[in-house]
């Protein structure tokens, strides 16, 4: 039996407007100009002011013959453009009101319009464009230079687009593997997988870190002077990583200063063959914002050298004023089109007010790091941004993430200044980051063949008035990549 029953609920919605927003405030700033960009394409109504200075201005008293003949023209090319320019973006639009008063709209263009802060005078920056070959590419090229079949190359070419950013095959990729792919022997593809890890930089392609080293001293072990080092990666590779050098000599019949001779030849080498090549995935960091100090003052600045200025067309608000003359699915979507740029404008402007009431509650909380530099930093969370600008933890979080800023002692990602902190025994707060900083000094000036120990670095930072943990030193050590004592340990 159908039953009709009333239920109340209390449940929260984001709105189209709330969506694009969140939305732009996690976009970096050369993300946020691709966005642009999209945007421009997609909306035939949203235009750039520069543009529009080239653009004779559409005169108040022109022909009512002119405004139907481009009338009907404009209306071939929404049609046009309604069947091709489709978006994710469009359907957040999709529900318009229909009393909006328009006229309202094309008297009053200034509000829909985005101004950027800039300097005239100030010459445009540009940002070069500087081709920089692949790894891939590079050890292609190569490849080509070996007298190879054409299976062969096909063979090295695969081994070369699976290599790691780090130079390494991947693991998933073996031999047997590859050998099957081709249908060919396995000691065929080892036998090019040698030639590739030959190339330059010697050790590519390799498959482990002692394979890797090895491949390099082989390719240099011309005269025999590098035998000896050689000897110990295949023999005795587990005891010399782990700086048994003891057993190492032992096992091998060698004395402690051919093994000292070894460890510096083998600490010369590259671990990572693959480091130091550019490719499509990197890209260099661009700041979203620029602190400086000027005359004893913080200034705060969004940088936006390349963000264009935008609104929305006033040729095309005149024909939505005489939209009469416009069939009615050709009014509807210039209707949908220039609401569309209304909450994109809008949204613009909110994220860079809401963005630059964070960046200035940071320095405000942050004051002696933009003064003094990085070692004066204080312990700060999210939640005490929120609670100073009044705002959720989440839309900090959203601002903070991925954005970076320029500083007089150089370019640190927002996150870096969110750290927990503890209260010494003199009742001061010291941020986590100071203490990995006296940390990681500490170590540094260790005696390399008596490395201090997780608990005895803890004991020396108790008697500096820093309540720490065995624990939390291991913990920390840990995140600053440092190795444990004995992995420390030099012979000198």
């Amino acid at each position: 039996m159908v039953k009709l029953t009333q239920q109340l609920s209390l449940e929260q919605r984001l709105t189209p407007q709330q969506i694009l927003l969140s939305t732009l405030l996690q976009l970096p700033m050369l993300s946020l100009e691709q966005k642009i960009k999209t945007e421009l394409e997609l909306n035939p109504v949203l235009e750039e002011v520069e543009e529009l200075e080239e653009v004779e201005e559409i005169e108040q008293d022109e022909e009512m013959s002119e405004d139907e003949e481009e009338a009907e023209e404009i209306e071939e090319e929404f049609e046009q453009l309604e069947e091709n320019n489709k978006s994710e973006e469009e359907e957040i639009y999709e529900e318009v009101e229909e009393d909006i008063n328009w006229e309202d709209l094309v008297n009053d263009e200034e509000t829909y319009e985005l101004k950027l802060l800039r300097d005239r005078n100030d010459e445009e920056y540009e940002r070069p464009e500087v081709y920089n070959a692949t790894m891939a590419e590079y050890l292609l090229n190569q490849l080509r230079l070996l007298n190879l079949s054409e299976e062969e190359f096909r063979i090295g070419e695969y081994i070369i687009y699976n290599l790691r950013d780090d130079g390494y095959l991947d693991p998933e990729v073996t031999v047997e593997s590859i050998a099957a792919l081709f249908n060919t022997s396995p000691e065929r593809v080892e036998k090019i997988l040698k030639q590739i890890q030959q190339f330059d930089p010697v050790g590519i392609a390799a498959r482990n870190l002692q394979e890797c080293l090895l491949a390099q001293l082989e390719a240099k072990n011309e005269n025999g002077e590098y035998d000896i080092p050689i000897k110990i990666l295949k023999e005795a590779y587990e005891d010399f990583v782990n700086k048994r050098y003891e057993k190492v000599a032992e096992t091998l019949g060698l004395t402690m200063d051919q093994i000292r001779e070894a460890v510096e030849v083998i600490s010369s080498l590259n671990p990572k063959p693959g480091e130091g090549f550019w490719d499509v995935r990197q890209n260099y960091i661009v700041p979203d914002f620029i602190v400086e100090k000027v005359d004893d003052e913080l200034v705060i600045s969004l940088n936006e050298w390349n963000m264009p200025g935008l609104r929305i067309s006033p040729h095309y608000l005149k024909l939505l004023g005489q939209s009469k003359k416009l069939g009615k699915d050709v009014r509807q979507f210039l209707r949908k089109k220039v609401e569309s740029a209304r909450w994109f404008l809008n949204a613009l402007n909110q994220r860079r007010a809401t963005m630059l009431k964070v960046m200035h509650a940071i320095v405000e909380k942050q004051r002696d790091f933009f003064e003094k530099g990085p070692e004066h930093i204080k312990p700060m969370i999210m939640k005490d941004i929120a609670d100073m600008i009044g705002m959720d933890i989440s839309t900090v979080s959203r601002v903070v993430n991925g954005k970076y800023v320029q500083t007089d002692f150089g370019v640190f990602e927002l996150k870096y200044f969110f750290n927990e902190g503890m209260t010494t025994e003199s009742g001061e707060e010291i941020s986590t980051l100071k203490i990995k900083e006296r940390l990681k000094e500490i170590i540094e000036n260790e005696n390399p063949r008596k490395p201090l120990s997780d608990e005895k670095i803890a004991e020396i930072l108790n008697k500096e008035g820093i309540p720490i943990a065995r624990r939390t030193v291991a913990k920390y050590r840990e995140q600053l990549g440092i190795p444990v004592a004995r992995l420390r340990k030099q012979i000198l």
